[in-house]
């Protein structure tokens, strides 16, 4: 099992509350190649934490993949998809809570704040599951 992180613009787009309440959807529209290798690699039962850009800029919840993930056809544009399913939304951790963290300091989040879609190495997510705690 391995775990992920993808971005969301709840304003503009899809947030954790969205997922919360429709339960699970298709995580689409990734354009950029490192992020479509990403997802090329996830696995159903693999985690995902959501992370909310923009304003926010925060991890804010957890899904899982819930499907094999497949290429996009109905996007004009190359893009892969994946199916997640929500399964708890979570006490927000800032990304200044990340970037404040020495552990994270390599995670491609602090480094490449702009890929949409990456890999959490296991030190990073043994302190991200101490950080969060379910909200609601």
């Amino acid at each position: 099992m391995e775990y992920w992180l993808v971005k969301a613009d709840p304003e503009t787009d899809y947030s954790i509350d969205d997922l919360k309440r429709d339960k699970h959807t298709v995580w689409d529209g990734v354009h950029n190649f490192a992020a479509i290798g990403h997802i090329k690699r996830m696995n159903p039962g693999d985690f995902v934490y959501i992370y909310h850009s923009q304003k926010a800029k925060s991890i804010v919840g957890m899904a899982e993949v819930s499907g094999n993930p497949f290429e996009n056809h109905d996007d004009p544009r190359p893009s892969w998809a994946v199916e997640l399913t929500f399964v708890k939304k979570t006490r927000p951790v800032t990304l200044q809570d990340i970037k404040n963290e020495p552990i994270c300091a390599d995670w491609q989040l602090v480094r490449n704040s702009r890929l949409s879609v990456m890999p959490v190495p296991r030190s990073v997510n043994t302190w991200l599951e101490q950080q969060t705690a379910e909200s609601d």
